[in-house]
């Protein structure tokens, strides 16, 4: 079934994204890099594969214009995508816009709490997330009106009418207000996978198992963080989305967990994520929050390198939409590495570049 879908309409799709795949830095442009002396050297390098868009940078630009710029032609090209895609694959690449539609729309609801221009956060908000009626959420003067208008003329609507009330956007409530989003918003999105037609082989696989990661990174990162905080066991649990690897026995030992040994626990029977906690020191019986591997590398970073891996693999696989979602991740960490790099070179620190994660 799926290989048919694709002849029509995503196998061209996913032929633009290959042809994406091919430009994204390898180790020779990332040794490259790593010898520069100012962030013109680094434009200079970047030159073969940004092009235009780097073009009318000024002389030794900062580095967060020179990310910015980086970020427009990952946006423009997901776009181009967007316009020649139907059915399906649309709707798939929907909802990867998602996750950053949540964050801008958080970033709205911080912005009316504490009462600042609005219209100037538009500019703070990511491109991938945005949506036509983001700017009407600058007219919404109480937080009230704008949960309202984010119920009546946002895609994450559902999200919010499921779970979450007016009385629920304060400023205590902020990052609850979050990763309930996300959470959904998750839930939605294997939902969506695993009950398409359309999607079943190649996609059902690959997609299944990123956001199994992703929803086991999110249940683990969320009961590290609620450690020393006010958020109840049983509220924390509302937040884990409901399916992975550690669902639902591994959900269910870290809602009661109360120190990183019982985290650990709680994983452990998940081989690679137990691999993770004995690299950064947080095993059973470690008695602390650890701190860095042998590597340099913290649990974030190995949370991002297996993020990265999975996304490699996305490529080994034919006739899958699943190839967008992972060239987009790659891209986002390329944009990371080189913005890492051109902040050492700006510091004068070139030392540490040797430290960043180069995992693309």
């Amino acid at each position: 079934m799926e290989g048919l879908f694709f002849n029509v309409n995503s196998g061209y799709v996913e032929g633009i994204v290959r042809g994406y795949r091919n430009s994204l830095l390898n180790g020779q442009n990332y040794s490259n890099l790593t010898q520069c002396e100012t962030i013109d050297d680094v434009k200079l390098q970047l030159g073969p594969s940004y092009g235009d868009f780097l073009a009318s940078l000024p002389p030794n630009p900062s580095t967060s214009a020179l990310a910015g710029r980086m970020l427009d032609k990952l946006v423009s090209e997901f776009r181009y995508l967007v316009h020649q895609s139907t059915g399906s694959t649309a709707k798939f690449l929907e909802y990867l816009t998602y996750g950053y539609m949540i964050d801008n729309v958080a970033l709205m609801i911080t912005g009316t709490l504490h009462e600042r221009n609005t219209s100037e956060l538009l500019e703070r908000c990511h491109p991938l997330g945005w949506f036509v009626t983001l700017p009407s959420l600058c007219g919404a003067e109480t937080i009230e009106d704008l949960y309202n208008i984010v119920l009546i003329e946002t895609p994450l609507a559902p999200y919010f009418k499921s779970s979450l009330k007016h009385t629920d956007l304060d400023e205590l409530n902020i990052e609850i207000v979050r990763n309930t989003l996300y959470k959904n918003y998750l839930e939605d999105f294997y939902n969506f996978i695993n009950t398409n037609p359309d999607f079943s082989g190649p996609t059902q696989e690959a997609m299944s198992e990123i956001l199994q990661f992703e929803a086991d990174r999110r249940s683990i990162n969320i009961t590290l963080n609620s450690f020393g905080t006010e958020l109840s066991k049983q509220d924390r649990r509302k937040l884990y989305p409901e399916f992975g690897k550690l669902y639902p026995e591994g959900s269910f030992m870290l809602s009661r967990a109360e120190d990183v040994d019982a985290v650990a626990l709680a994983v452990s029977a998940v081989s690679e994520y137990k691999a993770f906690f004995d690299a950064v020191g947080l095993s059973q019986g470690s008695g602390g929050f650890g701190g860095m591997g042998g590597d340099g590398k913290s649990l974030e970073d190995l949370f991002y390198q297996k993020e990265m891996e999975m996304s490699k693999m996305v490529f080994t696989r034919q006739f899958t939409p699943a190839v967008v979602y992972a060239w987009i991740k790659l891209k986002e960490q390329e944009i990371r590495n080189v913005t890492w790099i051109a902040e050492c070179i700006a510091q004068n620190q070139k030392e540490r570049i040797g430290n960043f994660i180069s995992v693309l």
